[in-house]
């Protein structure tokens, strides 16, 4: 799978694989692995996570690539303090560019498999 990585600034805050998705949506989601720069945000993100803040501002990269654009930006939830590191979950919302189908291919056949299982 492709590692992606999730910045706040100039700084790497984490990665993740982005394992699942909705590709008519253009949402692309997963576990969110912390790097020990997560820490200088993680109070803001667990606030916006409850709605108590705004988002810090993130954005998405492939490993060693190009900004991925997305229209309804990148989140972090962050349940982390009620059920550890399997609390931790990202999500890329409005994939455009590059084109959804090439970054995540997997997903698109995973979705167009539900149609042909009924023939």
């Amino acid at each position: 799978m492709t590692r992606f990585e999730i910045y706040c600034e100039s700084s790497l805050v984490g990665w993740s694989e982005l394992e699942c998705g909705d590709p008519p949506m253009g949402v692309a989601f997963g576990r969110f692995i912390p790097a020990p720069a997560y820490a200088s945000i993680q109070a803001q993100v667990v606030a916006a996570t409850y709605g108590e803040a705004a988002s810090p501002r993130l954005v998405i990269r492939i490993l060693g690539g190009s900004e991925l654009q997305c229209t309804g930006g990148v989140h972090i939830a962050d349940y982390s303090q009620e059920v550890g590191a399997d609390g931790l979950e990202v999500s890329v919302l409005g994939v455009s560019n590059p084109p959804y189908e090439s970054l995540f291919p997997q997903h698109v056949a995973a979705y167009e498999r539900q149609f042909n299982d009924d023939a």
